[in-house]
């Protein structure tokens, strides 16, 4: 590259992250040791002035360790165009401070600056709703905010899954079925009274074989996956939920599924995306803030933050 390359962070709180499995510490490791100069801020951290992005911005150091991971330095209020790349890692919820920063974060791309995900497409493809984009990949599922509609879809599918469209890591998702006692009462709860739209899909009984993460790093896909499995007394196959893992490779079936999801994120600007997929069935598409990088790592020898950079860096390289 024509210069030291400056990277950004747009994430949470580095001092509350768990390092062993934290995909952002993964891509902050890597920028480093590429000789990248790494630029640390928190959502709140970002301000708009003239039209400018600018934010009250601390330089940082990494090490891969649990216990004294990260040093920061203040540097005071700086351009963030000045950066040559932001990883935008904030987690959900997708709310409208969510929203907002993407806003401030596009400023900054139309000055030059390499954005990953783009900000338009982490506004645009939902992690839940962006699979109805894909309906052939995908078992019977509606998107309502009507109980109704919702429970009459459950009378017809039998189990399923609800859950709430800006969520993540588990949270607010029932399994229901038609002679479930609590059915209107949850339903009323997760569509506040039929004013918030849901997501309901057909319950898929392979979960019990793991629910998958797929990675996919500038269109094409990590040829394993991370098999998440519900902890006792669970369905739910999320690790923040007390499950566990195992990396396996990918099937025929989920290299078809990324075959029809993978150009799409490509033409949209999205260099690091998590397919969810339970048995033969896409169930989500995670933009926001993927997680499993660390642990495929470790499983298989890979270096999946390696990949991204070295798109990143061709990208910026080819403008």
């Amino acid at each position: 590259m024509p210069h030291e390359l400056k990277t950004g962070v747009v994430m949470d709180p580095i001092d509350g992250i768990k390092t062993y499995k934290d995909s952002t510490f993964a891509m902050l490791l890597e920028a480093q040791r590429r000789g990248h100069v790494l630029y640390y801020m928190e959502p709140g951290d970002l301000f708009v002035r003239d039209g400018r992005l600018f934010a009250s911005m601390q330089q940082l150091q990494v090490r891969d360790n649990d216990h004294d991971w990260f040093s920061l330095k203040a540097l005071g209020h700086k351009p963030v165009d000045e950066l040559d790349i932001v990883l935008m890692r904030q987690d959900p919820p997708f709310d409208m401070d969510y929203i907002y920063v993407t806003y401030m974060l596009e400023l900054a791309e139309k000055r030059g600056t390499l954005v990953i995900n783009r900000a338009q497409s982490l506004r645009d493809a939902n992690e839940k709703f962006f699979i109805s984009n894909f309906p052939h990949c995908c078992v019977p599922m509606v998107v309502s905010s009507q109980s109704s509609e919702i429970r009459s879809f459950v009378r017809q599918q039998g189990r399923c899954v609800v859950k709430p469209l800006d969520g993540m890591g588990g949270e607010s998702i029932f399994r229901v079925s038609d002679d479930d006692l609590n059915l209107n009462v949850i339903l009323e709860t997760i569509t506040r009274h039929d004013t918030r739209a849901v997501m309901a899909q057909r319950y898929i009984d392979e979960i019990s074989e793991g629910d998958k993460r797929i990675l996919i790093v500038d269109g094409e896909p990590v040829p394993y996956a991370l098999a998440r499995y519900a902890g006792q007394g669970d369905f739910r196959g999320n690790l923040a939920k007390g499950g566990s893992s195992k990396g396996v490779p990918l099937s025929e079936r989920d290299r078809w599924i990324c075959s029809q999801v993978a150009p799409e994120l490509k033409s949209r600007g999205i260099l690091f995306a998590g397919l969810d997929v339970i048995g033969d069935w896409l169930t989500e598409v995670n933009v926001t803030s993927p997680t499993c990088i660390r642990e495929l790592d470790a499983e298989f020898g890979l270096n999946i933050a390696g990949d991204l950079f070295d798109a990143a860096e061709a990208q910026l390289g080819s403008e």
